[in-house]
């Protein structure tokens, strides 16, 4: 039976919400990030190899070939890959490790978490800078940093060229990446694990299940998104690495990722037209990476 009094039109006011308030923010992220993402895909399309460019002229996709046979792009981008790996394992395996170690509330956590957590603090640059000296290639009696203290313990055949060495250049390199992300994935475990209820850990004692079971069978399953979550963040911290590079070695060919290049081909070479479309490569590394994971995410709050 419909009601005799028909219902009221709801005000404007009511109707339009908080979207004035929204406004500002949508048309500073379609001008700072759709629209700069569209000027660069369109840049990377020109001739604007140089600043004496006098006419622009479209050329494609040719400066996306060129990269192809492009032999720093190449190195660029295998640097980035060996960087990358070391970088996410170390991270992760680190971080875990001192989340078992914190997870059942040992004395004095609140320190401990406190202590993992402090290198996030620091700026990549900074801790560049410190790196610097701390991964000096100097080996022998001019040895400094970690060289320096090796030889003084007598351990002095373990010197190391570090990031001045062809070959291992990166993996020196991931060292103090994984140091100061480590305590980061150290709390998303950590509260990965406080958000399983204990009353499964029980169930699974009563079903006679090991300590190592419970783990394996209870714990390692349900952190699952938080293990994507962590991978997700890790390489997209990864793909981006400028700072931290030009603070231990600045913009040489040895360390160089596509991120260095890429400032070294825009703003060093005034090539707008090759740096624009290394950075439109690395847009599309990260999508790559992002967008299955937010698609997931998505499917599982459906779900739930």
């Amino acid at each position: 039976m419909k009601s005799a009094v028909a219902s009221k039109p709801r005000p404007l006011r009511a109707r339009i919400g908080g979207l004035p308030f929204l406004i500002p923010s949508i048309l500073a992220m379609a001008f700072f990030v759709y629209g700069l993402i569209l000027w660069t895909l369109n840049m990377s399309l020109t001739n604007k190899n140089s600043v004496g460019v006098k006419e622009i002229k479209y050329v494609g996709f040719k400066n996306y070939s060129d990269l192809l046979s492009d032999v720093t792009f190449t190195h660029a981008f295998t640097n980035l890959v060996k960087f990358t790996v070391v970088f996410i394992l170390g991270a992760l395996i680190s971080g875990l490790i001192m989340a078992l170690l914190l997870e059942k509330g040992i004395k004095g956590e609140g320190f401990f978490r406190s202590f993992y957590l402090y290198p996030m603090a620091i700026s990549f640059i900074a801790m560049g800078t410190v790196f610097n000296w701390l991964l000096n290639s100097t080996t022998g009696e001019d040895a400094g940093g970690i060289n320096l203290l090796l030889q003084k313990v007598g351990l002095g055949f373990l010197q190391n060229p570090w990031y001045a060495s062809q070959s291992g250049a990166m993996y020196a390199i991931a060292i103090p990446a994984v140091w100061q992300v480590a305590g980061y994935v150290m709390a998303l475990f950590l509260a990965g694990f406080r958000g399983i209820s204990d009353d499964m850990r029980q169930a699974a004692r009563v079903d006679g299940a090991s300590e190592w079971q419970i783990y394996r069978l209870v714990l390692f399953p349900h952190l699952t998104p938080t293990f994507l979550t962590v991978v997700i963040i890790l390489g997209h911290m990864s793909m981006k690495v400028f700072d931290l590079i030009v603070g231990i070695n600045g913009k040489g060919f040895v360390t160089q990722t596509l991120a260095v290049y890429m400032w070294q081909a825009t703003f060093d070479n005034f090539d707008y037209a090759k740096g624009t479309a290394i950075a439109l490569v690395l847009l599309i590394m990260v999508a790559v990476l992002v967008l299955p994971y937010l698609r997931y995410v998505n499917k599982h709050e459906e779900f739930r």
